[in-house]
């Protein structure tokens, strides 16, 4: 996986945190730098550590079904990708940011432990799929969880100014590119693709 290949994967990867952060910001009566730096430092870690813990799990068993990884990388990013898109959709055709109303201003830690285990789970999954890719797994996941730092901390300024007209959105595009890349991978590996 090249670098051009890695920031497209962070930022499909961010954009459920995004669009979480989206609905922080626009929780919050007057922001501060520690709104968007926090939401960005808890969703970062955690994008960062959950397909590191994803990889260690693949390595159990990667080199029993090396012959299909591809496959499993493919179904696994189609999956993740289908269901962000499938939220994305049900979201507008309910109220605007109907979920945001869920999401309050509070930055205690129970709260955003929850959150960010809710917004990095599909991180986990790719995780996996980078143990059958043969990823540096140390530069990938500091990678990612840079991206989703700042795609992070940005949400949280946008949707202070902006409010949740971004959300579904963003979901919708984050899922376009996962499933993106896992035909992508799948083609590669059956030689469709160079």
């Amino acid at each position: 996986m090249n670098l051009a290949e890695l920031l497209i994967l962070a930022i499909g990867l961010a954009m459920d945190a995004f669009a979480v952060a989206v609905c922080k910001g626009l929780s919050v009566k007057k922001i501060s730098v520690k709104h968007p730096v926090i939401v960005g430092l808890y969703f970062g870690v955690f994008q960062a550590v959950m397909p590191m813990i994803g990889y260690f799990l693949g390595k159990q068993f990667s080199d029993k079904i090396n012959a299909i990884d591809h496959w499993v990388a493919f179904i696994l990013l189609g999956i993740i990708g289908a269901n962000m898109i499938k939220g994305a959709i049900k979201e507008e055709k309910e109220d605007e940011c109907v979920s945001c109303k869920e999401v309050d201003n509070s930055l205690n830690v129970k709260e955003m432990l929850v959150l960010s285990v809710a917004t990095s789970i599909d991180a986990l999954a790719v995780g996996i799929t980078f143990a059958f890719l043969k990823v540096n797994i140390l530069m990938a996941t500091s990678f990612i969880g840079v991206v989703t730092f700042l795609i992070s901390a940005a949400g949280v300024m946008i949707g202070n100014i902006f409010g949740g007209k971004l959300k579904s959105k963003a979901e919708m595009a984050g899922g376009i590119i996962l499933v993106c890349l896992g035909t992508k991978i799948l083609l590669q590996h059956l030689g469709i693709l160079s």
